[in-house]
């Protein structure tokens, strides 16, 4: 029987946040694919499904601000069927459903954090961990998930006055723990405004990075800030995307979503973001491979 998407609910408790981070994992399963809806989204899984036999490695998945793990749901299903376990947390206070913590202090600490409690759980589930190799961690990160990658694997992220709701604060370290298991990044459109000169220098490791040209959101200096701050500027393998936008390594929208007022539904004029998922999906597949 051909290898499936199986798919498992569960939720982590941050003791520090005090609240719980919603949590699936896909992986490669045995079993018969549903069409199963997860809010507005919808994906062909075998919830709960035994695992394949083999031991796969593991990719955790950090979503954009006010988003949803679901959101990239296409990619993950992808390194499922390629032979991921791929973690796919909610930021609890940086949701679609729950943003009441954007822009604070809290979630620039909570977001990494998270990335921590992920791997701590699935490699604590009694079903998946004979299944998870203990080798090292990729975490794939989008716009402020990639402050959130970059985080957890070492960089050193400063609040400013907005996150600190005071004009005259100076900048402050936020308290972070870097996870040593994660050993290579995927960081598309990544946000950086929290990184500093030096704040980068501790991250060495594997990058793959992807940028959209007409991102007005966390344009190229985003990128530039990345590749000129790490500790080994050649683990960076970096391309611009001609045409993309901000949004452009998303999955599409359902039609009830896609409209001109919901920005991470739309893409720039003549651009088409399905268009370049196969060799998005292929490159991100190919580097996992080589670096976890």
């Amino acid at each position: 029987m051909s290898v499936r998407c199986g798919c498992r609910l569960s939720k982590v408790h941050d003791s520090v946040q005090g609240a719980d981070v919603p949590l699936a994992v896909l992986y490669p399963a045995i079993g018969e694919e549903k069409t199963e809806h997860f809010g507005p989204y919808s994906l062909d899984v075998a919830k709960d499904a035994p695992p394949a036999d083999g031991v796969w490695p593991l990719v955790v998945v950090s979503h954009g601000h006010s988003g949803t793990p679901w959101a990239y749901r296409e990619l993950a299903r992808h390194l499922a069927l390629a032979g991921f376990v791929v973690a796919l947390p909610a930021h609890t206070g940086n949701t679609r459903l729950d943003n009441n913590l954007a822009g604070t202090v809290a979630n620039l600490a909570n977001r990494p954090r998270h990335i921590t409690l992920t791997i701590d759980a699935v490699l604590a589930d009694v079903t998946l961990a004979p299944h998870i190799a203990r080798n090292g961690v990729a975490v794939i990160g989008h716009s402020i998930g990639g402050y959130t990658a970059l985080a957890a694997a070492g960089g050193i992220a400063w609040s400013g006055p907005y996150e600190r709701k005071d004009s005259n604060a100076a900048p402050a370290p936020v308290t972070i723990t870097p996870d040593p298991r994660i050993k290579s990044l995927v960081l598309l459109n990544p946000a950086t405004f929290w990184f500093i000169a030096g704040s980068l220098r501790p991250v060495d490791l594997p990058i793959l990075l992807r940028t959209g040209e007409r991102d007005d959101i966390t344009p190229i200096e985003h990128a530039n800030k990345i590749i000129e701050g790490v500790a080994q500027p050649a683990l960076v393998e970096h391309k611009d995307i001609p045409g993309a936008g901000h949004f452009a390594f998303m999955s599409k929208f359902p039609p009830e979503m896609t409209r001109p007022n919901f920005k991470p539904s739309q893409d720039p004029d003549g651009f088409d973001r399905e268009t370049i998922q196969p060799e998005f999906f292929a490159d991100v597949t190919e580097f996992l491979k080589r670096t976890v």
